[in-house]
């Protein structure tokens, strides 16, 4: 019996270093040694997916990748690989996803040859470079593309360059639908996404991007949520995503009627997938809806800018109990309650949404929701949808429900303009203390690190540190030191075009660049506790 525990054991650790999902540390904790008796190593590879950026004429996109340094004690920071390679795209162009059938389905696009995946035409990438090889941890790269038919990427790392490895896609729009900055953190592969905040209502195009990273075949299926539960239309189900390809499907497709603020479930039959959703609007622009935190109980919404216009938020209980949520606003000198919003109410399997107006009045501040006091602890998933400016000048941005970080978060693509980190501590008496760090820059510089403390209940947002002799752009660590309390995170871009107010927001959540494997004889519960 003591052998058999042994080689579990064995097993279980290295598909863990392997990997990164084999063991998990306690959600929502702060810094700290492993549980128990368990060892934190670090991962040995990971995946990433970038969405195809666009399909204007008139836009560039800034890939920016990077790897924290220093994971491992004495590993050689070029030890390793780290890529993306294009992928092919099912070509649908009216938006039916890919195997029902679109009138359009199986059309090429120019620049690239098609071949029959069973479920619709790929084609495939006219360029299939790697794109942003990472050559070394601590050190970010960057590369640019103006090409409207700019494909997604796949990829992975291998080795010193996998703990923590994290690339930007960031998007300048001038003109034309969806203008303005869209960014995204490139996602990894998994098999179950909610983004709550999407819309099919007039004057919104919503498409979600299934990228298949693995060389078979993944099945999808996408269902819609409102207001008074699953959204009736058609056409969701069984979505074959083709090997190395991705598929973008028009969420008005999937629903009968024009619906705003509704949530979309991805969940993977068969395979894996990156899922992402690219939200325009004719009016306020575009930008990048990522996935949500897993339902739970509690919500954290990080890095509302103080100049918002509106703040509108939508959230669902997916699971078969009503969830009762107090709503707080959690800004730079403490908690409060945003006016007439004691309790929010989200029925099982609905959504709901609540304008909050300019809720921040010129402070920065992030929202977070928890169980109310007579209210049903049900998990709920949530995000905003944030404005700046007014009248035509009008941009927006997302803020999903994040992870917090247990060990570190990254993120690339910092400018020496334009760059605001928020930091929340949530929880009313448990101060946050973090080390910021600014990595070299793409072109040239050296590290900077600064540590930060942040009040339990409020939220700090600071212009980050940047390194010495700063050439091109760089990367931002955040690292919660040895008892500090639960730290969420998110950075804002800003870089505007004209009298546009273009921005993008992307939260931090834990980079999940090591994990916890027992030691010989550990009870393997106390990891999930």
């Amino acid at each position: 019996m003591k052998r058999t525990t042994m080689s579990l054991i064995g097993v279980t650790a290295a598909l863990a270093a392997a990997t990164g999902v084999a063991a998990v540390a306690a959600p929502g904790g702060g810094a700290g040694p492993a549980p128990g008796s368990g060892t934190r190593l670090p991962v040995q590879r990971s995946a990433l997916l970038c969405p195809a950026p666009t399909s204007s004429e008139v836009a560039e996109t800034a890939y920016t990748a990077f790897t924290p340094p220093g994971t491992a004690a004495g590993a050689d920071a070029k030890k390793g690989t780290a890529q993306l390679q294009p992928t092919g795209t099912v070509a649908d162009s009216s938006g039916n996803p890919a195997g029902k059938g679109g009138k359009d389905a199986g059309k090429g696009k120019k620049g690239g040859s098609t071949a029959d995946s069973g479920a619709g035409q790929v084609v495939q990438p006219a360029d299939t470079n790697p794109v942003v090889p990472l050559q070394e941890a601590g050190k970010p790269v960057t590369t640019t593309t103006d090409s409207a038919n700019a494909p997604a990427l796949a990829g992975s790392a291998d080795g010193a360059l996998a703990p923590g490895w994290t690339v930007q896609q960031t998007t300048a729009v001038s003109a034309g639908a969806g203008r303005g900055l869209l960014g995204l953190s490139c996602t990894a592969p998994d098999t179950q996404f909610w983004f709550p905040g999407v819309s099919t209502d007039s004057g919104r195009t919503d498409y979600v991007h299934l990228t298949n990273p693995d060389p078979t075949p993944a099945v999808v299926d996408l269902e819609m949520r409102g207001k008074d539960g699953p959204l009736a239309g058609g056409g969701g189900e069984d979505i074959t995503v083709p090997p190395h390809a991705t598929v973008p499907v028009l969420l008005s497709t999937l629903t009968g009627t024009p619906t705003a603020d509704a949530a979309l479930h991805v969940t993977v039959r068969s395979g894996r997938v990156g899922a992402a959703v690219q939200a325009n609007d004719a009016k306020t622009g575009g930008d990048w809806l990522p996935p949500a935190a897993d339902p739970a109980a509690t919500a954290v919404l990080p890095g509302i800018p103080a100049d918002a216009t509106d703040v509108r938020l939508v959230a669902v209980a997916p699971g078969n109990a009503d969830a009762d949520l107090k709503v707080q606003l959690a800004t730079p000198t403490g908690a409060i309650t945003p006016a007439g919003l004691d309790t929010l109410h989200v029925k099982s399997g609905m959504t709901t949404s609540v304008d909050l107006k300019d809720v921040t009045k010129g402070e920065a501040g992030s929202l977070v929701l928890t169980p109310s006091d007579s209210g049903s602890a049900a998990p709920v998933a949530a995000a905003l949808q944030v404005i700046r400016g007014k009248g035509d000048n009008q941009e927006m941005a997302f803020i999903p429900a994040t992870r917090a970080i247990e060990a570190r978060g990254s993120v690339a693509d910092n400018r020496a303009k334009g760059s605001t980190l928020s930091l929340v501590a949530p929880e009313k008496g448990k101060d946050a203390t973090v080390k910021v760090t600014a990595s070299a820059g793409s072109g040239g510089g050296t590290p900077v690190s600064k540590t930060y403390t942040v009040k339990g209940g409020t939220t700090l947002a600071v212009q980050p540190p940047q390194p010495q002799g700063l050439k091109g752009s760089y990367a931002l660590t955040v690292e919660p030191q040895q008892g500090s309390g639960p730290v969420y995170a998110s950075r804002m871009l800003a870089l505007p075009q004209g009298q546009v107010p273009a921005f993008t927001i992307q939260p931090l959540p834990d980079d999940r660049g090591s994990v916890v494997v027992p030691t010989a004889g550990q009870d393997l519960s106390l990891l999930t506790k």
